[in-house]
């Protein structure tokens, strides 16, 4: 069971605007999406298989597979992605700074899985829902 980590999708004016941040890092000399952080994550070998979700205007919006870590020559480290935004069923998250574990069992699904093709709600109607206790 893979872990994964939430992110927040800074400077994203929509999830559209993030999908397409991604896709274009596609074309890059390396052909696939990578972030800067300062650490490696302490639990990185779990993350093997795991995913990048990502978090925009307080709801976890869609995640990008995770394909590794790589060390940085000034002592930093690239979070490697497979540069694509996978719809997910959006769920409440408070911001926070840097990256967060996410374990498997509180992922959210992908849209589309069991058949399902509904419309994912918008984020600040799945904010208000959650406030109310609702969703």
């Amino acid at each position: 069971m893979p872990l994964h980590m939430t992110k927040i999708a800074f400077g994203a004016e929509s999830p559209a605007t993030l999908r397409a941040r991604l896709e274009s890092q596609a074309v890059s000399e390396w052909g696939e999406a990578r972030l800067t952080t300062r650490y490696l994550p302490k639990r990185h070998a779990e993350m093997v298989g795991g995913s990048l979700y990502w978090i925009h205007q307080h709801v976890l919006v869609g995640r990008s597979p995770l394909l590794g870590f790589e060390a940085k020559p000034e002592g930093r480290h690239w979070i490697r992605l497979e540069p694509r935004l996978i719809a997910i069923h959006p769920q409440a998250r408070r911001a926070h700074q840097g990256w967060r574990y996410l374990d498997e069992k509180d992922a959210p699904a992908d849209l589309g899985e069991n058949g399902s093709d509904e419309e994912p709600l918008p984020g600040h109607l799945v904010s208000e829902l959650t406030k109310l206790g609702l969703f």
